[in-house]
């Protein structure tokens, strides 16, 4: 099983090319908060006492732990995709007596290679990014001219422990994603890896009503902290938004199946021919709908949140001669945002890319019984439009409760200060990854000789 795994890897590379760029950002991003967390322990406690602020490891803690969260949340979604992209091979092998442990062998194989892949680059590009974070806190003062990363053991402690901790939960999302295909049937294995599912199962809907549940209460946390405490109620609103976007990953399929009843109507009368296929589409692939719409949901959603938080900040410390904000605060909040935007991006690429790629056959079939190029790529366009529309929708109802509840603190009004022009912009830039992405990876996926496609000659 090694050796097939391995050559899996060789064979289809653009499988694994977008769960070891998640992979990558994730073992920057812990060993980037990692070594500050080392700089700020390895400097003498008189140095750390003249910095003005909250100190190096307060920030690297509030700053991080999103972060991190957010990365795991990304290299568990790429990680599916990945898996998916393969799930007919992995169906075949089912069929030809490959046992249920050897496949999740295979699966663990081919995590554990690509992790190790991405470890070294991420290391240097972690170490790299925590010098540059230090010196920009720094020359804000936040931080004692004399604090360094420490050139000892300890940043690679740190890389090691970043490591372990991508790959338990690597491996962890692995053995979730490959009980499915390697726990039924062989013979039944082939065939569901060609169709999907109508319903939520049971547990995911729980957890995701669970997830919510968990949301909200973040969001009371949120709501009832003192303006003094502007910060905290910050962290908890964001942290509310990130546990309301796992809800909705987890209903997806339900959300979305909403959203695209009442959708539909609409594009059906717009584009009688490309709106009624692609309606038809979403509506009986809820599922895969739901996978493209999450990353959409993800970008805007975390986008949203932070900048109508620092917006709502901003306006206060205005209208009102409070220390609700400062530079330094619009600063961290600002990295922030461009680290949270960048894994939401790369996530909504990799989402989009695979989703779109493993269609080939789908519009194999479509060609054979008359559908042309154009007709097929009018189609997409369709879906684009509606899974752009579904995934700024539902983020910007995440981002709109968690901003509500940051005002409610800040202001004591649960009316927020929306930056109309920055929103725009993250819509713009949210159908600016998914629209293009969409048309170029199914402009690649509709080439071919359909015939082969569909009898697995070419794929």
């Amino acid at each position: 099983m090694t050796l097939i795994a391995l050559a899996q890897l060789r064979r289809r590379p653009t499988a694994f090319t977008g769960l070891a760029v998640a992979l990558f950002l994730a073992i920057a991003t812990m060993t980037l908060f990692g070594s500050l967390f080392a700089a700020d322990v390895s400097t003498p406690a008189s140095a750390r006492e003249a910095a003005a602020g909250p100190g190096l490891m307060v920030i690297a803690g509030a700053f991080g732990e999103i972060a991190v969260l957010v990365a795991f949340f990304v290299v568990v979604n790429a990680l599916g995709f990945a898996l998916r992209q393969q799930h007919r091979e992995l169906a075949l092998l089912r069929t030809i007596a490959a046992t249920p442990r050897q496949t999740r062998r295979l699966v663990r194989v081919q995590v554990c290679t690509t992790t190790l892949l991405a470890a070294a680059p991420g290391w240097i590009a972690g170490v790299a990014l925590a010098r540059r974070f230090l010196a920009e806190v720094q020359r804000l003062g936040m931080a004692a001219p004399g604090v360094r990363v420490p050139v000892t053991p300890v940043p690679m402690l740190v890389a090691l422990v970043a490591l372990a901790a991508v790959l338990a939960v690597g491996l962890a999302a692995t053995a979730v994603a490959a009980r499915r295909i390697s726990r039924i049937a062989p013979t039944a294995a082939l065939t569901a890896s060609s169709t999907e599912h109508g319903r939520t199962g049971a547990p995911r809907l729980l957890a995701g009503i669970g997830a919510m549940a968990g949301g909200v209460l973040l969001l009371r946390l949120a709501a009832t902290r003192p303006a003094e405490q502007a910060d905290k109620a910050g962290q908890a609103a964001l942290l509310a938004s990130l546990v309301l976007l796992v809800a909705v990953a987890l209903t997806g399929p339900f959300a979305v199946r909403l959203l695209a009843a009442a959708l539909g109507a609409p594009v059906r009368t717009l584009a009688p021919g490309a709106g009624w296929l692609a309606d038809a589409n979403l509506r009986g692939y809820a599922r895969r709908l739901s996978s493209a719409v999450v990353p959409v949901a993800l970008l805007v959603g975390l986008s949203g949140t932070m900048l109508t938080m620092t917006s709502t900040a901003e306006h206060a410390a205005n209208s009102a001669a409070t220390s609700v904000t400062s530079a330094t605060d619009v600063w961290l909040r600002q990295a922030e945002l461009v680290l949270l935007a960048c894994f939401a991006a790369v996530s909504t690429l990799n989402t989009l890319i695979a989703v779109t790629a493993e269609r080939r056959r789908e519009f194999a079939l479509l060609r054979l019984v008359g559908a042309t190029r154009p007709q097929l790529m009018r189609m997409l366009t369709v879906e684009a439009v509606l899974t752009t529309a579904e995934g700024v929708l539902l983020g910007a109802a995440v981002a709109g409760a968690a901003s509500t509840a940051f005002s409610t603190a800040v202001t004591g009004s649960p009316v927020p200060h929306v930056p109309v022009g920055a929103c725009v912009f993250i819509v713009a830039g949210a159908a600016l990854l998914t629209v293009p992405g969409i048309l170029a990876t199914g402009l690649r996926a509709v080439h071919g000789r359909a015939a082969e496609v569909v009898g697995g000659g070419r794929d």
